[in-house]
């Protein structure tokens, strides 16, 4: 019998199960119980049951799943994979940005409630990032920018990029309807790890996205049910 999930619960919070395996995510998902209904999965737990995890987080306990795979390939390939996991019933899939790569994914999920979201991005990148991976010269937020307005226009239903751009995503015209989640999110205080263009909860949500994710600052916390709540608690005073 699937567990009914609370309508109270607020969904811009995605909490990140970036845990070894599914065991420890499935016990990570009861510690912080009915507040948290929306978990995203990625490649760090694939081959530790993350599909399984999925499945079970959002058929037997009600969640809403983002499934994280950031697929990149030629568009055959990224099109048939996304088929398949289209059939898990997930919420969110990511795919890169490059307009081939989405136009692909979309054709995948045709006729399913899967949102393709496209990176524009890594929050874990900066300007150095890029030069040593021989990406073209010029402004971050306008690289941002230009490949959020290019997945847009590919079909993408919405896009992930840091906080720090989610104003500027928010005013293209493009963006209508389309939704903006993002990553690099750290409340006050919080180590920032990998991340380098970071903002609060709640200045993410006031820079227009429609979901943050946060992942270390909640499962790494000696109380994460604690540090779910203060997130939430300052989501609800934006």
């Amino acid at each position: 019998m699937p567990k009914a999930l609370p309508q109270t619960a607020d969904d811009r919070l995605i909490v990140a199960l970036d845990v070894p395996n599914a065991l420890e995510g499935l016990k990570m998902a009861e510690t912080l119980g009915d507040a948290v209904s929306f978990y995203k999965i990625g490649l760090g737990m694939l081959t530790g049951g993350g599909l399984a995890l999925a499945n079970e987080l959002k058929q037997e306990y009600g969640k809403r799943i983002f499934l994280d795979m950031k697929l990149f390939d030629i568009g055959n390939t990224v099109e048939n994979a996304v088929r398949g996991l289209a059939q898990f019933d997930l919420d969110f899939l990511t795919v890169h940005g490059d307009p081939h790569v989405v136009r692909a994914a979309k054709e995948g999920a045709a006729g399913k409630d899967l949102k393709i979201l496209a990176v524009t991005i890594l929050t874990s990148l900066n300007r150095d990032d890029l030069d040593a991976g021989l990406m073209k010269s010029g402004d971050m937020q306008h690289m941002v920018l230009e490949r959020a307005v290019r997945a847009f226009e590919a079909g993408a239903d919405g896009v992930i990029a840091s906080p720090q751009e989610a104003a500027l995503i928010r005013a293209l015209p493009q963006a209508e309807g389309r939704l903006i989640v993002t990553p690099g999110v750290r409340p006050s205080g919080s180590d920032l790890g990998d991340q380098k263009r970071v903002a609060t909860p709640a200045a993410a949500i006031n820079e227009g996205a429609d979901h943050i994710v946060v992942g270390r600052p909640i499962y790494q916390a000696a109380d994460p049910k604690a540090a779910a709540d203060a997130v939430l608690a300052e989501l609800r005073s934006v």
